[in-house]
């Protein structure tokens, strides 16, 4: 199966040379599955053309510092290949912005919470009878690291994560080929820590000192990132 990682954001620089790019966090979060994903990367901030859906299996967005609301050169040929990809029935995973720019392409509104920084490890609420994830889990761990939300999710997706933080964090799309998460199951620990760091005069030390604590919780990304390589893979 062929997928194509749309690349929509950098690692930030003071972190570059000590983690990898996002893509390859992907890719690695994939094979520790056994998905038999053969990934393209598709750098757009780089100028890198967007493919054609015809031609794909699946697609992931990755999450980014920009916001869907930015003027980018790139914004909006993405949106309308998110249409393309979702008409074709084109598999379709968002993570963060990935997340985010899919909703808004689709319909959806995404804005810049007044809830602020949303950093470390939130608890999810799995809402019940949803295929992709394993019978019986109902709550989920995830590291996360963002200040714009989906407020509202376009018509056609229904919420399977959510919390009191986040209530759009998850969506299933109508047709079962777009899934989307808030939450990113592709960081390690260390890197998300070393997120929480960078925000350090952003946002309050008690925000700060809260995210390092919340990192304590177990993790819960490996049911997650398993429920995205089913759904890729299916």
């Amino acid at each position: 199966m062929n997928l194509a990682i749309i690349e929509t954001g950098l690692v930030p620089e003071p972190l570059r040379g000590r983690f990898r790019p996002y893509p390859e966090m992907f890719a690695t979060m994939l094979a520790r599955h056994g998905a038999r994903i053969a990934p393209d990367f598709v750098p757009v901030l780089e100028g890198a053309p967007l493919p054609d859906p015809e031609g794909l299996d699946s697609v992931l967005i990755t999450g980014s510092p920009a916001g869907v609301y930015d003027p980018l050169p790139w914004m909006d040929p993405l949106r309308n290949f998110i249409r393309r990809a979702h008409e074709r029935g084109t598999k379709m995973v968002g993570i963060c912005f990935g997340h985010q720019i899919i909703a808004d392409a689709l319909g959806g509104d995404v804005r810049k919470s007044e809830k602020g920084w949303g950093l470390g490890r939130h608890v999810y609420e799995v809402l019940p009878d949803h295929p992709h994830f394993v019978p019986g889990v109902d709550k989920l761990a995830i590291a996360c690291s963002h200040q714009d939300q989906v407020i509202t999710p376009p018509p056609m997706a229904k919420v399977i994560l959510r919390s009191a933080f986040a209530p759009n964090a998850g969506l299933s799309y109508a047709g079962g080929n777009i899934l989307s998460f808030q939450p990113h199951p592709e960081f390690e620990d260390d890197y998300s820590k070393a997120l929480i760091d960078l925000r350090r005069g952003k946002v309050s030390e008690d925000v700060i000192e809260a995210a390092h604590d919340s990192m304590k919780t177990r993790s819960d990304s490996a049911i997650l990132s398993h429920a995205i390589s089913r759904f890729l893979a299916c």
